[in-house]
């Protein structure tokens, strides 16, 4: 098989094309990936030169770009998305682009060469669940975004459906909560947090740390995604989820401060942001019908991915620093 991934050397991509080499070594890839300030050119070095890999610098934007990539393959795994919820409130215009227009453009190119197409969406795109509520997200839960961000991904499942009825383009969705492990940007919550603490630094806790997440290791996510590829039925969509409960951004700095071996002296409370969501996802369905479940909980995933952030230093320096210049702007229009 040949496979185009976009946004393949960002943080979930570069783990999956890494993880479908591992266990499809003969297969092909072309990575497009317009590099951004959340990919990375070293999380796929070792694949340079080989012949079976290619990267190609460009913009899923340029419709001439994708149309040549997407008519030399079998599949393509959809990744690339402006992603950050607070770079969304600063500039929500990069991601109508990207994430919408985008995605349309990769959608008309799949239905002129009939390519497989698997769009990565987010279960931010079903909006909040209350406090103290027990609801999971699924498959069948009514679109509520609350921001930018999430409105944007909401709007390319619809056309990502709409292509499947309309024309016929054989598509697959999967909606994931949040991910985290090795080369994730520092400005997300569990990377920054890691770092800030092999810094020296406190970390950030918005508002009092109630608003909870379902949290999902990316090699999970991957190996989710592998098997929505090899066996999901066309014009389906899959949730993927790591606990099938929230945990709350209090309990989960608090792990990682055991962890890290630090106390919680080493907590700094700041203003909340806007539309600060709850999330849960069920994953029965990816479960019963392609047999998938997670190998990581949350502490055995946290472990593995500080092992890997206090071992990969100069990895994260650089983009760290980047990231908090930006959360300085945020808050500085938060006042």
């Amino acid at each position: 098989m040949k496979l185009l991934v976009t946004g393949g050397s960002g943080f979930i991509g570069s783990n999956f094309i890494k993880l479908w080499f591992a266990n499809h070594p003969d297969d092909s890839i072309i990575n497009l990936d317009k590099m951004t300030y959340a990919a990375n050119p070293r999380n796929l070095t070792e694949f340079e030169g080989k012949s079976n890999y290619q990267f190609v610098k460009g913009d899923i934007l340029d419709e001439k770009i994708v149309d040549q990539l997407v008519s030399q393959v079998d599949a393509l795994v959809h990744f690339a998305a402006e992603s950050h919820v607070d770079r969304s409130i600063d500039d929500p215009s990069l991601f109508v682009k990207t994430n919408v227009l985008g995605t349309y453009n990769l959608l008309m190119a799949s239905k002129k060469y009939n390519t497989r197409f698997h769009h990565i969406s987010t279960d931010e795109v079903f909006g909040s669940i209350e406090m103290g509520s027990d609801k999971q997200f699924s498959e069948t839960t009514p679109y509520d975004p609350s921001s930018p961000y999430s409105a944007s991904k909401a709007s390319s499942d619809h056309l990502v459906r709409s292509f499947y009825k309309t024309f016929g383009v054989s598509v697959t969705i999967s909606n994931c909560s949040n991910n985290y492990g090795p080369y994730q940007h520092p400005e997300k919550m569990i990377p920054r947090s890691i770092t800030n603490l092999l810094n020296g630094e406190k970390i950030k806790v918005y508002g009092q740390g109630l608003n909870f997440r379902d949290w999902l290791h990316v090699e999970d996510h991957c190996r989710a995604i592998e098997l929505i590829l090899l066996n999901g039925k066309i014009g389906e969509t899959y949730c993927i989820g790591g606990l099938k409960k929230g945990t709350s951004n209090m309990e989960l700095v608090k792990l990682m401060l055991k962890l890290m071996d630090k106390d919680e002296s080493s907590l700094e409370y700041v203003a909340d942001r806007p539309a600060h969501d709850n999330y849960a996802v069920n994953w029965d369905k990816i479960n019963k019908e392609l047999g998938w479940e997670p190998k990581y909980d949350l502490e055995s995933g946290l472990t593995q991915t500080i092992d890997w952030y206090t071992a990969n230093t100069s990895w994260w320096q650089e983009t760290k620093a980047e990231a908090e210049e930006f959360y300085k702007k945020l808050n500085s229009l938060k006042k």
